[in-house]
């Protein structure tokens, strides 16, 4: 468990633990005034899944996946953390877990890794449109125990450029972007230009739904506000 340092809490506040090391996900929770505590999940994915699916006796559809995946990395950090608390560990706090993938053609890809496959999945989504699924598990914790949990899923339709060139293709892979994150593309970076048009939340995207975010603290009870411990954001 390597949690980032923080800055301390207002009082009003509750603290947020993010189950994960994306920068893209603290970037987007930064920007809607909330300071996150990372914290490495730990999850074999592949062994969660694979279990998984051999004891349903079936693939799991997408939906599925992304919420098996989001709830794992929650569990499993929230076991962490409260076998060692961390100082600023509040009697209501909350922690999130998220996993993303991209399908196109009912073929459900995560992180390419690879150059090669990177390019390969861009030479068939480019001019196309692909769905985007984004999990969410939130749990209490605090008090020494996790408390109640809650999840959803977000999905965005994302529909790339038809213009886009090998030159342009091949200059974006070479940055090394498009290696580790769902789909091989970004909305938020270096892969935006390349993206014409999405429907639904566009910060589903990026790997965590604000707005499903916000429904879920509010079914737990909580109030969004009380997230906000950012500079600028009290």
């Amino acid at each position: 468990m390597h949690p980032l340092p923080f800055s301390p809490v207002p009082k009003d506040s509750m603290r947020l633990y993010l189950a994960s090391t994306s920068p893209a996900r603290l970037a987007l929770l930064r920007a809607a005034g909330i300071e996150p505590v990372l914290i490495n999940p730990d999850v074999d994915e592949k062994r969660v899944v694979a279990e998984t699916e051999a004891l349903r006796g079936e693939a799991l559809e997408p939906r599925v996946l992304v919420e098996l995946l989001a709830r794992a990395k929650a569990e499993a950090a929230a076991s962490a953390l409260l076998a060692e608390p961390l100082d600023g560990l509040l009697l209501e706090s909350l922690l999130l877990g998220g996993d993303s993938v991209f399908v196109l053609d009912d073929i459900i890809y995560g992180k390419p890794h690879t150059a090669e496959a990177a390019r390969e999945r861009w030479e068939r989504q480019r001019g196309r449109t692909g769905t985007l699924y984004s999990g969410h598990w939130l749990i209490e914790v605090g008090g020494g125990t996790p408390g109640r949990a809650i999840g959803a899923v977000a999905v965005a339709e994302v529909t790339f450029a038809d213009d886009l060139d090998d030159a342009e293709l091949d200059a974006y892979i070479a940055t090394g972007e498009p290696l580790f994150v769902a789909g091989a593309f970004t909305i938020d970076s270096l892969g935006a230009p390349f993206i014409t048009s999405i429907v639904g939340d566009p910060s589903t995207v990026v790997g965590l739904s604000l707005p499903t975010l916000r429904r879920l603290v509010r079914g737990l009870g909580h109030e969004w506000p009380t997230l906000w411990n950012r500079p600028g954001a009290l």
